[in-house]
């Protein structure tokens, strides 16, 4: 699926991919971007040859205003103006050309982490929800980097726990504002930022969220962090005393501020993922020149098989993880393109861009736990490979390793990500919204029935074996979750183990479809990074049936024991039989790929 036939295929419902197999046209890839996108992208990696990549050292030693200097230089060519709507000083552009550029710029943690906060949840929630007022005073000036932006959700006892705030807000005497009183923990640009979107409750009831000026009486901002990665990010505490706001800066309606927090961290969690592909792209690179140019036992490191490795498997989990990525671009943009579009009578269409956004929760996270995972993979690949070198900070490669941390606990944690997931599919499933119900008596019946599986193995058409591989992860995953439904009934979302690896399976099915279906668009179009995708889909095909039958067994027994336990475990081997491929072949065609041209060589 192309932009421009968008309009031609309905955008699929969120959570789908786990029923329903999708041909390679009706899924974005990055090889679907227009040639304006590629341009913006172009752009974008000048920008962190020429202005990001020189600016490291001051950025990482904190340098009054580099940081400002910086994100004021991505304004003057509209990268943080993209999402802000034309009327309002933005460039008003699409979800596909948004994840370009953050795609692109995300090559140095700290400044991709302050850029991503005042892009995304910096912006949003007053694009999203702010009055026409608001925005007129507060969206140019955002949209220019006058004024950086920040998001006050998270405190000291309330982090993933975001509804348990203390923050309390309480309407003046004489109604003019709000007095609020709390503090503000591990605040994103907090020492840069000139407004804050900060949520308090209401008489310590209502959830809300309300816009504060920096220099707003009562607030004060505490001292820079000192941290593990993105050293070169701000990150404050905020403090309220007796702080008033005025009343107009009530964001949305008092008590509905869950709506902002939760809808925003939607988009957050999407964004996260796109910088952790630019982020990895970045450190394969390194990985691969290096190879190339370290010499052992008289030949570069990159002729052997177990440097290669790393190349092939950390190339192969980007490869997924991008994939994943301009897929679900692709479905956001779609689904807001069909809603712009059926406005008929001509007049202007009121889009609930949240609401969209929330349909695809589970992509985004799924995107952000898996692209946060397999950037932790890749940088301890990277500092393998660099070995000593690696672990001194004169080096890229230590501070790609602590950079690489935080992501697991950003836009809420990878652990509650998990339960996201899965929860979220299973809440669709109970209400009716998608058919997961059905689709899991289905292979419940088919797996009891008389007779077996036939083994995932060669076939005639390209990729037919790992296309076998996902059928049968799917079913995997649907036979583990009828099993544990069947055990816990709506006790289900307190067997957290379980969860968790329901969301593993999920995740992993996502990821190799997405890789596969565009390894399948190569390989139709004869593309010359062809052999390298399948080999990579290959790699991805070996990765996914053997978690998915080990989270399987688990969760079996979990839910079971005895003579039922063991009839299951059958039921499983089965289901999980399949040939295996070459992984020899496989890392070999997919590493050389990449030290040919001595770079990732999709994308």
């Amino acid at each position: 699926m192309s932009t421009s036939t968008a309009s031609q295929i309905a955008a699929p419902a969120g959570g789908s991919f786990l029923l329903e197999t999708r041909a390679p046209a009706e899924v974005f890839t990055p090889e679907d971007l227009t040639e304006e996108q590629r341009q913006i992208a172009a752009t974008a990696e000048r920008f962190t040859r020429e202005e990001i990549l020189p600016a490291v050292a001051p950025i990482e030693a904190k340098e009054p205003g580099a940081m400002a200097k910086l994100l004021r230089k991505a304004a003057e060519l509209g990268f943080t103006a993209v999402e802000i709507p034309e009327e309002y000083g933005g460039l008003g552009m699409d979800k596909i050309t948004s994840t370009v550029i953050t795609d692109h710029v995300s090559v140095l943690a700290s400044f991709s982490t302050a850029f991503g906060a005042h892009v995304g949840i910096g912006t949003l929630p007053l694009a999203w929800y702010g009055t026409e007022e608001q925005k007129q005073r507060y969206l140019p000036k955002l949209a220019t980097c006058e004024w950086i932006g920040a998001y006050g959700l998270s405190e000291a006892s309330s982090g993933s726990d975001a509804m348990n705030i203390r923050t309390r807000a309480a309407l003046a005497p004489d109604g003019s504002g709000y007095i609020l009183n709390g503090e503000k923990h591990w605040i994103t640009n907090g020492g840069t930022a000139g407004l804050f979107t900060v949520f308090a409750k209401i008489d310590g009831e209502k959830f809300s969220a309300f816009l504060v000026e920096r220099e707003t009486p009562g607030l004060s901002v505490g001292a820079e962090e000192h941290k593990l990665g993105i050293r070169g990010s701000s990150t404050c505490a905020l403090v309220f005393q007796d702080c008033k706001v005025p009343r107009e800066n009530l964001l949305g309606e008092a008590g509905k501020g869950h709506h902002i927090a939760f809808n925003v961290l939607n988009m957050g969690r999407f964004k996260l993922g796109v910088a952790c592909v630019g982020g990895a792209r970045h450190a394969v690179g390194e990985m691969i020149r290096y190879a190339r140019q370290r010499q052992a036992f008289g030949k570069a490191i990159a002729e052997m098989g177990l440097i290669q490795k790393k190349i092939a498997l950390s190339a192969a989990r980007l490869f997924a993880a991008e994939s994943m990525a301009y897929r679900t671009a692709g479905m956001l943009e779609q689904s807001l393109a069909e809603l712009r579009a059926g406005k008929s009578d001509g007049t202007k269409a009121k889009i609930d861009v949240p609401r969209t956004i929330g349909e695809y929760a589970v992509e985004c996270s799924i995107l952000k736990v898996y692209g946060s995972e397999m950037l932790s993979f890749v940088a301890d690949e990277l500092v393998a490979t660099m070995g000593g070198y690696g672990y001194v900070e004169e080096y890229p490669a230590e501070r790609t390793y602590r950079d690489a941390r935080i992501n697991r606990i950003f836009e809420g944690t990878n652990e509650i990500n998990r339960l996201i997931i899965s929860g979220w599919l299973m809440k669709q499933a109970l209400s009716g919204s998608l058919p997961l119900l059905p689709a899991i008596n289905r292979v419940m019946e088919e797996a009891t029935a008389p007779g077996s599986f036939d083994a995932a193995g060669e076939a005639d058409e390209p990729l037919g074996r790992e296309a076998g591989m996902l059928a049968q992860a799917r079913k995997i995953a649907l036979f583990a979750a009828g099993v544990a439904s069947q055990r816990f009934k709506l006790e289900l979302d307190q067997q957290q183990e379980v969860m968790a690896d329901l969301a593993d399976m999920i995740s992993q099915i996502y990821a190799l479809e997405s890789a596969l279906v565009r390894a399948q668009k190569l390989a139709a179009t004869g593309r010359s990074t062809a052999p390298a995708a399948a080999a990579m889909a290959g790699l991805l095909a070996e990765e996914t049936i053997g978690p998915a039958e080990q989270a399987a067994r688990r969760i079996l027994a979990a839910c079971g024991e005895g003579d039922a336990l063991r009839t299951q475990l059958a039921i499983l081997r089965r289901l999980a039989r399949h040939v295996p491929a070459d992984p020899v072949a496989l890392i070999r065609t997919a590493a050389r790929a990449c030290i040919e041209i001595e770079r990732y060589p999709l994308g």
